[in-house]
């Protein structure tokens, strides 16, 4: 079974913190695979430097998220910046602050959807996500 990772990061206007893939056409959150070993929270840390230059510390878990198609469980946490300038990378062509209601209209679902519920507040959620990832809806390979 595998797991992800990623990093909700909002800014004072509680804008949220996309990364654009050079890899396919789509925005998401920063982070991805949790390497066999390291605690998903570090995942998160490590992939928000790799993908867009920050620093970050976890506030908060805002969600659990089982992928069955995937056997995969993903994590979502909200971060604050500690240090850095969001920049680009190898993974990364474009990054930005988004509105939730001014979303790019390729942002992946998933992400959209786990967007959604760490700024409604409250415990984390716990979810089912189903169906195509953005590599599979795009045709892209990784």
């Amino acid at each position: 079974m595998g797991s992800g990772a990623f990093a909700i990061i909002l800014d004072d206007e509680r804008r949220v913190l996309l990364c654009h893939r050079r890899d396919i056409d789509a925005w998401n959150l920063p982070g991805g695979r949790v390497e066999e070993g390291e605690a998903p929270w570090d995942a998160a840390i490590r992939e928000t430097r790799e993908e867009v230059g920050l620093e970050v510390e976890v506030a908060h878990l805002t969600g659990l998220y089982w992928r069955p198609e995937r056997t995969e469980v993903v994590f979502a946490f909200e971060c604050r910046v500690v240090s850095g300038t969001v920049g680009l990378s190898d993974e990364a062509d474009r990054v930005g602050y988004f509105a939730f209601d001014a979303l790019p209209a390729n942002t992946g679902l998933k992400h959209v959807e786990r967007i959604r519920d760490a700024m409604a507040g409250g415990p984390a959620v716990l979810r089912v996500q189903t169906g195509p990832g953005m590599r599979e809806l795009s045709g892209g390979r990784r």
